[in-house]
């Protein structure tokens, strides 16, 4: 057994925080990365259809990732109370039920998206010219829906204890593999959309083989033994419990974004491929809140659980200072460099001018999850993410959706304005955030006064 990550629970907490948010960064990024080399590739060896069906396909993709890392996000909060606690016996309980739960998962979302993904480009409007080629992008890539359920269940039992490296090292490997394959499979096999989609896949697959390799090395930070590989129901229920009110607002997140990009792709091929390329950059530029809502979350989770609740506040409040500032930074480029960002894509003037109004939106966006994300990473932690839900859910189907639909149907369409949508329910979060706060700060100090 390998000694915990003990620094989340003493010490100076922005050092322990930052060592613990860089590593998650950086995964993120390069997770991002191999993704957007997908939308390069195509846009640099294929035409427009190419770029429309990766874009939209891999859109669709991104609701079975945001169910699987919803759910799996569960493990990380549940296994960092259960280290907070020192219940070792739990925490590997935890692990061995994630591991029943999630293969099961895998299998049904790997039949669904192989028999549906037809129906899932008609629902998505993806343009005739790009119709078969994305029905090949979300077939190919649902058939490997395992991989993908594998590398964020194994990620997050490791962020869960209090190690980020072992998620880094694995999506560094898996993004080397997707570069490799991308340009093989596209440029010198000619294979178009079908050949990213494969490289996707197989580094997902090279991923998963790496972190059961390397526990099987190594070990684990806890007793864990055959014993521990059996579906524990208390356990289950806990998961499930900590983990579907993350997988649904994911899940809805990602289908709003969905809706806009079907509206989006009935104003014509240009518009649809312009938006792909902004928000595989919307990708980039949202590591920042991301990377801190998940190592918040975690921080907070294994203080709680060690009884710690001032420590896990203030490592919200230092995330939240240094993101902001770094938030900033990404949305600086995004507003004035657009058009340098977006060639990087792809060459044809008219898509990268598509690419730019949107991506004028969406930096404001990002600015503004800086924040809320902060709020977000810490409620998860305390393990209210019930209400993360459904601020989550009231931002989507309260804001996002009826702006772009209303944003849309103007007679004349402007991208910036569809994708304010993401920045007034960004607004929306980061406000009902605040009052939450103001409100749980209240009830904190009404109970100390009642029990003094």
């Amino acid at each position: 057994m390998r000694k915990t990550n003990s620094t989340f629970l003493e010490g100076p907490i922005l050092p322990s925080l930052l060592r613990f948010a860089l590593p998650v960064l950086l995964a993120l990024f390069l997770q991002a990365l191999y993704g957007a080399v997908d939308l390069w590739a195509v846009g640099t060896f294929c035409d427009s259809s190419d770029v429309s069906a990766v874009a939209t396909g891999s859109q669709t993709m991104l609701i079975v990732t945001g169910i699987i890392t919803g759910l799996s996000m569960g493990i990380a909060i549940l296994l960092g109370h259960r280290f907070g606690e020192k219940d070792y016996k739990r925490a590997a309980n935890v692990i061995g039920t994630s591991i029943w739960i999630f293969a099961l998962l895998g299998m049904i979302l790997t039949l669904v998206m192989v028999i549906a993904a037809p129906a899932i480009a008609v629902l998505m409007h993806a343009p005739a010219e790009a119709f078969d080629k994305t029905v090949h992008y979300i077939r190919i890539c649902g058939a490997g829906t395992l991989f993908i359920v594998g590398y964020n269940v194994m990620s997050n039992i490791f962020r869960g204890m209090g190690n980020s490296k072992a998620p880094l090292l694995f999506v560094t490997i898996t993004c080397i593999v997707n570069i490799i394959g991308d340009i093989v499979l596209i440029s010198v096999f000619n294979m178009g959309t079908a050949g990213a989609a494969l490289a996707t896949i197989a580094a997902q697959a090279v991923s998963v083989v790496l972190s059961v390799a390397l526990v099987r090395r190594n070990g684990l930070p806890l007793p864990f033994t055959k014993e521990n590989m059996r579906f524990d129901k208390a356990t289950a229920k806990n998961i499930v419990k900590l983990s579907s009110p993350i997988a649904l607002q994911d899940m809805c997140n990602e289908i709003s974004y969905l809706i806009l990009i079907g509206l989006v792709n009935t104003l014509g091929v240009i518009s649809s491929a312009g938006v792909g390329i902004a928000e595989r950059l919307v990708m980039f530029i949202l590591l920042i809140p991301m990377s801190y809502m998940s190592s918040i979350s975690a921080f907070v989770a294994q203080n709680i659980g060690a009884g710690q609740k001032e420590r896990a506040k203030k490592s919200m409040w230092l995330g939240m200072a240094t993101a902001v500032g770094l938030g900033g930074i990404m949305s600086y480029m995004s507003f004035f460099h657009g058009d340098m960002l977006s060639s990087i894509f792809i060459k044809d003037f008219a898509v990268i001018q598509a690419s730019v109004q949107f991506l004028k939106a969406t930096a404001i966006e990002c600015f503004i999850l800086s924040i809320a994300y902060c709020f977000t990473g810490y409620y998860n932690g305390l393990g209210k993410t019930s209400f993360v839900m459904a601020q989550g859910l009231c931002a989507i189907f309260l804001v996002r959706i009826p702006y772009a639909y209303y944003a849309s149907r103007k007679p004349a369409p402007s991208l910036f304005e569809i994708g304010m949508s993401a920045t007034l329910a960004a607004a929306f979060t980061l406000l009902i955030c605040i009052v939450y706060y103001i409100h749980q700060c209240k009830r904190e100090k009404q109970f100390e006064e009642l029990i003094q």
